[in-house]
């Protein structure tokens, strides 16, 4: 007749199912960690944007004392070294970032500044016309450092002005002139009239993600513990009495 059900682990399983409960537990903790990180950092994005704006000199300054950071800069645009950023899709139109550098004052340094979107011709062979202002101009924007981590979509990263990406070790081996080591991401407000969209999404920091994936290996390793105590339950059989 039908008896009990006993919990009878075995060596094997059990060594699997803790090495699996542990790896995943660590997981888990780690994107939580990650998270709490990246919320700490966007909490510091917010305090450093109520902060004065940092006036960028014709000096090199460190980047990391203006990373994130609201900055000024006062000097005039250089066309010709302006390169396009390709396939930077906005409303589903096609079009380029237009980086262009800004040579700040009297000196010799320029700082590169992200001037906005514009959208395409239709043509590959035909870049978009850009006003560029006259005389001296001030920039008002965030201070970035251009990511490394990119997927490039060929082999041919940069096709004249035109570039699939833009990094500033790029830039200066391909630039004969000094920069500083951040790029300006222009506000509109105080902008000329040229035709171009600023219209900029916040830093995205993956929080959600983060949480999401810790979620994620949590749940995993509950699914292994669920599994486990199942699979070593075995059902006890009772003689029955003569």
């Amino acid at each position: 007749m039908p008896g009990k059900r006993v919990f009878r682990p075995r060596l094997w399983p059990t060594l699997a199912a803790a090495a699996g409960i542990a790896l995943t537990l660590a997981l888990g903790n780690w994107q939580l960690k990650r998270g709490h990180e990246k919320s700490e950092l966007k909490t510091r994005i917010d305090q450093l944007a109520k902060e004065p704006a940092i006036n960028v000199p014709a000096v090199e300054l460190n980047a990391q004392d203006v990373q994130l950071r609201r900055v000024e800069a006062r000097g005039t645009f250089e066309p010709k070294y302006a390169v396009f950023i390709d396939n930077r899709v906005r409303h589903g139109v096609t079009g380029y970032h237009v980086v262009m550098p800004l040579k700040l004052g009297d000196g010799s340094r320029y700082v590169l500044v992200n001037r906005g979107w514009v959208a395409g011709t239709g043509d590959r062979n035909r870049l978009p016309e850009v006003k560029t202002p006259a005389g001296v101009a001030t920039v008002n924007g965030l201070a970035l450092v251009p990511s490394k981590r990119f997927i490039e979509l060929s082999g041919n990263t940069a096709e004249g002005p035109v570039w699939q990406n833009l990094t500033l070790e790029r830039y200066r081996q391909a630039m004969p002139i000094p920069i500083q080591p951040f790029v300006i991401q222009q506000d509109q407000a105080g902008a000329t009239d040229d035709g171009l969209v600023r219209e900029w999404d916040p830093p995205d920091l993956g929080i959600d993600r983060h949480y999401g994936y810790a979620f994620q290996w949590f749940a995993l390793a509950a699914a292994i513990l669920v599994f486990y105590l199942v699979a070593n339950v075995e059902r006890k059989t009772e003689k029955e009495p003569a």
